[in-house]
């Protein structure tokens, strides 16, 4: 799998690219803009500078039957197809949930046990990760993190921090933002 960034290589999409990839156990490249390949090329133009990546199997110049009659849909297995198919949803996923948040009692931690979202007594390694998922979303929800930017610092995968964030938001200890 490779990602050719946009011509801005920051772009919002670019880094939702690069963390599913980076949470993904298939190996992947992420390369920066080069003004040539495909027609994310002419998005990226200057007159328009769209933030507009490449997602590929195969890099421009990699593929000979590309533009040929040799290409034809034998190159396409549904294995392959299922795996982008998840990893584009994964990026829409992020794109729709993406957002920031206010912590509605930032001068201390909450006590999360009376409101059911610690755990009483021990039990299994997951639930601690879900656990410090909550403090990193409730530690970083000051109104200029996003969830993806708490997702980036924690090393979480996007889904968790989103999952901690509907919580609290439960819990009525994050409210939206509208920055």
């Amino acid at each position: 799998m490779t990602y050719k960034k946009s011509r801005r290589g920051s772009a919002a999409i670019d880094r939702m690219v690069a963390h599913v990839l980076r949470h993904d156990d298939v190996p992947h490249r992420i390369r920066p803009f080069v003004p040539y390949g495909y027609d994310e090329r002419q998005y990226c133009s200057p007159a328009f500078n769209l933030p507009v990546g490449c997602f590929m199997r195969t890099p421009h110049g990699q593929y000979p039957q590309y533009h040929t009659s040799l290409d034809d849909l034998s190159f396409v297995g549904p294995r392959n197809l299922a795996d982008s198919f998840d990893k584009i949803r994964a990026i829409f996923n992020i794109i729709e949930r993406d957002q920031t948040f206010i912590n509605t009692n930032p001068k201390c931690e909450p006590r999360l046990g009376k409101r059911n979202l610690y755990r009483t007594m021990g039990g299994q390694a997951e639930e601690q990760l879900d656990e410090l998922a909550l403090l990193w979303v409730l530690n970083l929800s000051d109104g200029n993190h996003s969830l993806l930017d708490i997702a980036e610092k924690s090393k979480y995968p996007f889904s968790k921090i989103a999952a901690a964030a509907e919580a609290l938001v439960g819990a009525e200890l994050l409210r939206p933002s509208h920055v």
